[in-house]
């Protein structure tokens, strides 16, 4: 009985990037040889139906293979089953690691754990991802976050040399890292408006501000858990909305700088003290971890939405923060205090 077999032989290992971005967002072979094909790739080559499966199916194995080494990417540059040049080494980790904004807008914040994997079915049918790609990017995230945990140093540092990631990337895993630890509410309807770039950016200040790392950068978990002594101190702010010399004092300094400067000024001046209470009141509960927990989603009730509600544009936002805090330090009680706060 004869029997036929597909060979290939060679050094430096084939991959097709195309094939390799079909193959991490979960396509079928099938699948991949149908879009393929109807890219023209058959006229390109001069390539029969069955070479073009052939290949696919090939360079599946080979992704299947290599993944094992994806899992921890310096194992890639050390091994000699694969010839792969360093560019290409680099390519397969950065995508391999590359995730959907959209998925990672669901799971953000989420514990990482089984519980939140037997879920991804539906965040499959609401996101459009495939499954099988849901999967490899949640276990992605949670690799990353059980290999930083624990490490010291700072968090994107530690992402970039063990995952050999770019710096973009690393910082988008830290992000990830951070919710996940601090388990922030991101799925509120009022907080679907935000996308993961803006929660990247907001964990990247709180990263830089308000961790224990932020003061010594050789503690373990530096950049992972929120500083106690820091969020202990932010209940002092409560004098500046319960002492009614000092909220009007406040008032005075922010009003007068702002005066002329802004359209909504006379909504600013206006809302000043119930805004200002909003702001505080925030602060002075972050010592609790549900209040850590629902810190955006106070934000936006208690702050955003007023000032929407006002018309205020983002430059309005930006001009009366900032007055806001620089006026904070020029009251006596609070030169201290706001130092790393702000």
């Amino acid at each position: 009985m004869s029997v036929e077999l597909d060979v290939f032989v060679g050094n430096t290992t084939i991959m097709d990037e195309e094939v390799y971005q079909f193959w991490l967002d979960g396509y079928t072979v099938n699948d991949a040889v149908k879009v393929r094909m109807e890219g023209g790739v058959l006229e390109e080559c001069e390539a029969s139906a069955e070479v073009l499966r052939s290949d696919t199916m090939d360079q599946y194995r080979t992704f299947q293979m290599c993944e094992r080494l994806l899992h921890s990417p310096a194992k890639l540059a050390n091994q000699l089953l694969f010839q792969i040049p360093p560019h290409r080494q680099a390519m397969l980790i950065e995508r391999y690691y590359t995730f959907d904004g959209v998925f990672v807008r669901e799971v953000l914040g989420k514990k990482l754990s089984k519980g939140t994997k037997k879920d991804l079915d539906d965040v499959s049918a609401k996101t459009g991802v495939t499954l099988k790609s849901c999967r490899r990017q949640f276990d992605n995230f949670k690799r990353v976050f059980k290999v930083v945990e624990e490490l010291k140093g700072p968090l994107v540092e530690n992402i970039r040399q063990h995952f050999l990631l770019s710096d973009k990337l690393a910082r988008d895993y830290a992000a990830i890292v951070f919710f996940a630890n601090n388990r922030f509410e991101t799925g509120k309807k009022k907080l679907h408006y935000l996308t993961f770039q803006d929660f990247a950016f907001c964990a990247g200040q709180l990263i830089s501000n308000w961790t224990v790392g932020a003061l010594d950068n050789m503690v373990e978990d530096m950049d992972v858990d929120l500083e106690k002594e820091f969020l202990q101190d932010l209940k002092e702010l409560k004098i500046l909305i319960t002492d009614k010399d000092l909220l009007d004092q406040h008032k005075s300094l922010v009003c007068t700088a702002l005066r002329g400067k802004t359209k909504a000024f006379n909504e600013m001046e206006a809302n000043f003290k119930n805004l200002s209470r909003g702001l505080v009141n925030i602060a002075a509960k972050l010592t609790n971890t549900k209040d850590v927990r629902d810190f955006f989603i106070d934000l936006v009730e208690k702050f955003i939405e007023p000032c929407r509600s006002d018309k205020w544009t983002a430059g309005d936002m930006r001009l009366y923060l900032t007055h806001y805090t620089n006026s904070a330090h020029i009251l006596d009680t609070f030169k201290c205090t706001l130092c790393r706060g702000q």
